[in-house]
């Protein structure tokens, strides 16, 4: 059974959440196009690069966490988990798109949601540097930016012939994850590649249709159902189930558009 929260409660959430995306973005933004930018390499055998912004923007979210919300628990990528005692759960990834930050693309953004066991209750995705933020659950859909806000409704797009979709990396993960994702790309009007989670930002808004990803985690994938979820969109793994805690990820405007989806990642 899902969560209720009263009204009270679901206006603390949301303006906590707006409070770590502010504090994020100030933490942030110092760091953006600067030449001085400190860069760590997190996996030797590849390439999983950590910023002094990451690290600065998760220590600012969790402060705030600290202050506002000590009983719940906090997940974020760059320090250890914290437990809490509300079975709530705060999941932050400071930087979604560390490899566009480091390349002074604005295709990176901060991810923040709120989670039980079972559901995601609201999420969060922000872009600093455009200035753009897209929330969503608790009975809110909404974005706001430098030229105004509005609620966030997902397409209605039904027929992958007509449909964009989007991923992060060419790769798509395993060998066998690319020929699926190649069976999708084959079926759609338009692929575009390395927007991150402005992706799913722009599937919450209405702009595209489909993003297909793999190899995430709960700090990458949270955030987008929220949001994408009150916009009217379907979010699952590959075999239709749920995608909480990461892994592969398919994200549709509709449940029609999903369906055919999977029907073509399943082969």
């Amino acid at each position: 059974m899902a969560a209720t929260f009263s009204t009270t409660q679901r206006d603390d959430i949301v303006t906590t959440a707006h409070a770590l995306a502010d504090a994020a973005r100030a933490a942030v933004l110092p760091h953006f196009r600067t030449a001085a930018l400190a860069i760590d390499n997190k996996e030797p055998s590849g390439f999983d690069p950590v910023t002094d912004a990451d690290r600065a923007a998760e220590a600012a979210m969790r402060e705030v966490l600290a202050a506002r919300r000590p009983q719940d628990a906090i997940l974020g990528e760059e320090q250890d988990a914290t437990p809490g005692t509300s079975g709530l759960t705060w999941v932050l990834d400071p930087i979604d798109g560390t490899r566009g930050f480091m390349a002074g693309a604005p295709t990176w953004g901060v991810l923040i949601a709120l989670s039980d066991a079972r559901n995601v209750h609201l999420g969060v995705i922000d872009q600093p540097y455009i200035g753009e933020r897209f929330l969503g659950g608790l009975g809110c859909a909404e974005w706001t930016g430098p030229h105004g806000g509005g609620a966030l409704r997902t397409r209605k797009t039904t027929s992958l012939g007509l449909a964009t979709l989007m991923t992060t990396f060419p790769e798509v993960g395993t060998t066998e994850d690319r020929a699926a994702f190649t069976r999708v790309a084959h079926g759609v009007r338009l692929v575009r590649y390395g927007l991150d989670c402005y992706a799913y930002a722009l599937l919450a808004a209405g702009q595209i249709d489909l993003v297909i990803e793999a190899g995430l985690h709960a700090y990458d994938i949270q955030a987008p159902i929220g949001v994408i979820e009150a916009a009217g969109g379907v979010v699952t793994d590959w075999e239709g189930g749920p995608v909480l805690h990461g892994g592969r990820a398919v994200a549709a405007a509709t449940p029609e558009l999903h369906a055919a989806a999977l029907e073509r990642l399943k082969g």
